[in-house]
């Protein structure tokens, strides 16, 4: 926006009514659909997109080479996500299919499936209600790289693509010891994953093909394809590693299957930072306000502020210094809904420390027009609070300031005249502390959508999470 003009009041309430139905989302998916089908009556077509309703379900492609165990995670996910698992045992296993009767007799004699014969039973597989309203998993699916491109061809897009990786040597070691039950698919092993129940153990097969000269061969044809297949999926893709407990390789799994991908839905971010005082609030708001060109609002600093100018409001707030007294809340909130209406926050977004400090101030700022978009509470124990916030001190002759732990003073002269800030006296923390303490939780059950991050470790990680809970749209609240 041309910043000599005046800004577009956009009314607040509509941007946040966007991104809380991910309307920009829903409009970009249904604008895809109508180039992938090109149907003949697309407001009939929207229509039926939109009663569908299923942008959001699962849809998956886990990759992997033999051994990997991406059929175990496909299938844990499967369970958890209440979805559907797509193999190609079950592909052309299928009743009532002319295509996977093809395939069944084709896989008898051949032992493989022609890849547009596959990709058409995906098809016809994804048009099957259960697929539309509850999604799908691929497990092992697409082989090549021309079969990936036929299933793009017909507008088969997943939401994620999971790749296991281990070495060769784990692989063809684990591969030996598996084994499937035939009555449940389900794959054991012989040292890591081995049935407690005797009729299980009893009824368990060895899988053809898992010999370890036929494990190399299938390993090499597997590497071959699939470095020609990564580049399909540039924005989509996460690599785990398949060599950890079978437990820790899904739970990183669902962790990014539950997560939503970057926007590209026009945002401003409007961000409130909540923590105790020494929890790196100022820091981490300046590191934002930096790099992204968001104005920092310190509320506390917005007060003296008033008071240097003579304003209006410095006026009122004055009398309140001089005798060490809160500003009432309502003064506050007109000094910072002065600031936030001027024309670097409307256009560039905010990021606010230093208020709400408790809930009536949450619900003050609520009711204005001013809402946060991205609220993080920064947690850090009692003991780091006071190693940060006593150990600070101030040059009275140059204003600098420094910490006698992580900034030392330079020499002994200037270590002599350091000053101490009386609100950094210890008492004066553990009051400040448990006084927000007892608020918190109030303040993280009105903010429903807050993310709490562990502020206690080197404050560059923490802006990490800050920047990714901020560039990202909100997490999806999963059971």
């Amino acid at each position: 926006m041309d910043a000599t003009t005046a800004p577009h009041r956009i009314p607040p309430e509509m941007p946040q009514y966007g991104e809380a139905n991910h309307i920009f989302e829903m409009m970009q998916n249904m604008l895809e659909q109508l180039l992938i089908h090109l149907p003949e009556e697309p407001i009939l077509f929207m229509i039926d997109h939109l009663k569908r309703n299923n942008d959001n379900v699962p849809k998956i492609v886990v990759l992997g080479p033999p051994a990997a165990g991406k059929t175990t995670i496909a299938m844990w996910l499967c369970k958890h996500l209440n979805s559907n698992l797509l193999t190609m045992e079950n592909l052309i296993a299928r009743e009532f299919s002319s295509l996977s009767a093809g395939a069944r007799e084709h896989y008898q004699k051949m032992r493989s499936v022609p890849s547009m014969l596959l990709v058409k039973l995906i098809q016809e597989r994804l048009r099957a209600e259960d697929c539309v309203t509850r999604g799908w998993i691929l497990d092992g699916i697409p082989e090549t790289r021309e079969q990936a491109l036929a299933i793009q061809t017909l507008g088969i897009i997943p939401r994620h693509v999971i790749v296991l990786s281990a070495s060769d040597t784990v692989l063809i070691e684990r591969n030996l010891g598996k084994r499937i039950d035939p009555q449940t698919g389900e794959i054991y092993h012989t040292t890591f994953d081995w049935p407690p129940e005797s009729d299980i153990q009893n009824r368990l097969m060895v899988p053809a093909g898992i010999s370890e000269l036929e494990t190399a061969q299938k390993l090499l044809e597997y590497h071959r394809n699939i470095v020609r297949i990564l580049p399909l999926y540039p924005k989509i893709l996460k690599g785990i590693n398949a060599d950890q407990p079978c437990v820790d390789v899904f739970y990183q799994a669902l962790t990014y299957v539950q997560t939503n991908h970057r926007s590209n839905a026009p945002f401003t971010p409007k961000v409130l930072l909540c923590g105790p005082v020494g929890s790196g609030k100022s820091l981490q708001a300046a590191l934002l306000a930096q790099k992204y060109s968001l104005v920092n609002v310190c509320c506390g600093q917005l007060l003296k502020e008033a008071v240097a100018d003579q304003s209006t409001y410095g006026e009122v707030i004055q009398p309140f210094f001089e005798k060490e007294l809160a500003v009432p809340d309502h003064v506050v909130m007109k000094v910072l809904c002065q600031r936030l209406n001027q024309l670097d926050c409307i256009r560039n977004g905010w990021v606010l420390h230093g208020f709400p400090r408790d809930l009536d101030q949450a619900r003050m700022l609520n009711r204005t027009e001013h809402r946060p978009n991205r609220v993080f509470f920064l947690n850090v124990p009692l003991d780091s609070i006071i190693e940060r916030v006593t150990l600070r001190r101030t040059d009275p002759i140059t204003g600098e300031r420094y910490h006698l732990m992580y900034k030392p003073p330079p020499t002994m002269e200037i270590q002599a005249r350091l000053l101490q800030n009386p609100k950094d006296a210890e008492e004066q923390v553990k009051l400040r502390t448990d006084l927000f303490s007892r608020n918190c939780a109030e303040l993280e059950r009105f903010y429903t959508q807050a993310i709490t991050l562990n502020a206690d470790q080197d404050p560059y990680s923490v802006f990490e999470y800050l920047e990714s809970g901020i560039i990202n749209p909100l997490p999806t609240k999963v059971p």
